[in-house]
Order: C-alpha cells, then structure tokens, then sequence
C-alpha cells in the first residue's frame, strides 16, 4: 500500500512509496494515490517508469506494535503504527504476506479524504476505512501492483484511520461496514 498526502506546491522527495513517493510542501490535509500523481512523478522520476524495474534498494520495513484492534475478546489485531512521511509511504511496501490478527494503522489524527494504492506491494490486502469509532468502507483483496500505473483505492468521505490486513482477513474476522473499530494504542513492542 502506498499512500500520499495531497500537496499545495508538489515536488518529489525520492522514490515513490508504500509505497512510494512523497511530494511536497504545504499540506492541505487530504490523501491521494491517484494516476495523476503518478504520472507526475513518473515524469519527474526516472526510477518510477512502468515496464520491469530493478530490485528494491531497501528492505521492507517492520514497524513496532504500538496498538491493538480487538474484534471479540480472544482476537486482537497487533497492529504496526507508521509515524511521519516516509513510514506513511513506505507502509507495507515489498512485505510478504501478512500472518492472521496483524496488521498495519495509519492514523491520520483527524478526516481526511485517504486514497491507497498497492505499488510495490507484493501481498494482496484487505483496507478497512474508519470513521467515528466504526467501518465505513472495505476494499477487499486488492490486487499487488509491482509496475506504473497502479488504481488507488478508498471511499469518496473522510476518514481517520486505515487499517490494512491480509487479504481475506477482515471477512475471516467477520469485520463488514458498520462494524465498530476500537482501537487501543499502547507501549510499542518490536513485530
């Protein structure tokens, strides 16, 4: 998953991340991952062409368990919390499949209108949409994109969070929209 915060003035950072790219200056408090930014970064990226590209220069990253979500009392999600721009980006970027009952929390800090995509991210995700403490939409199995151009995915409202899984998982856990989202931060303990 990649995902990008929407930019006044765009400009490229580096490579494009979950991920991918960041761009830019002056945030206006909006998510994107949309073709439109990844034809601008293309064209301003050599290393962001479509077609075949080399291997990744850098590890997946594994983030510290900083928060569960519990959806019945005998199953919480451990879920990894990105913290600034580049986690944000990178998100699950080249990580293998995702076991059951984990998961990675992108916390926006208040609503946002998010659009994920799934560049380089080689597992196919379940990304569960939350607003007001609840569901209010799932993208199901979304489909790994390792080349440009790469669809985005997220409902047209604002929300607060996203909470990516492995594919088939917010099904298995029974997780639907309307279905209440709880989630307890605590002392970050490494994955």
């Amino acid at each position: 998953m990649s995902c990008f915060p929407s930019f006044r003035s765009i400009r490229a950072l580096g490579s494009i991340g979950t991920g991918t790219a960041l761009a830019g200056l002056a945030l206006t408090g909006s998510l994107i991952c949309s073709a439109e930014f990844a034809a601008r970064a293309q064209a301003t990226s050599p290393s962001l062409k479509p077609g075949p590209q080399k291997p990744a220069s850098q590890p997946p990253q594994y983030l510290p368990i900083e928060a569960q979500w519990c959806v019945a009392p005998d199953r919480c999600i451990q879920l990894e919390v990105p913290r600034g721009e580049r986690q944000f980006s990178f998100g699950l970027q080249l990580r293998p499949p995702l076991k059951p009952l984990q998961g990675m929390w992108f916390d926006f800090g208040s609503p946002v209108l998010a659009r994920f995509w799934m560049h380089r991210t080689p597992a196919a995700l379940d990304m569960l949409f939350i607003k007001g403490g609840k569901v209010v939409a799932i993208e199901a199995n979304t489909k790994p994109c390792m080349h440009l151009p790469c669809p985005s995915y997220g409902p047209d409202e604002q929300v607060e969070s996203v909470v990516e899984l492995g594919a088939g998982q917010a099904e298995a856990l029974g997780i639907k929209v309307g279905s209440p989202a709880v989630i307890e931060r605590f002392q970050p303990r490494q994955p």
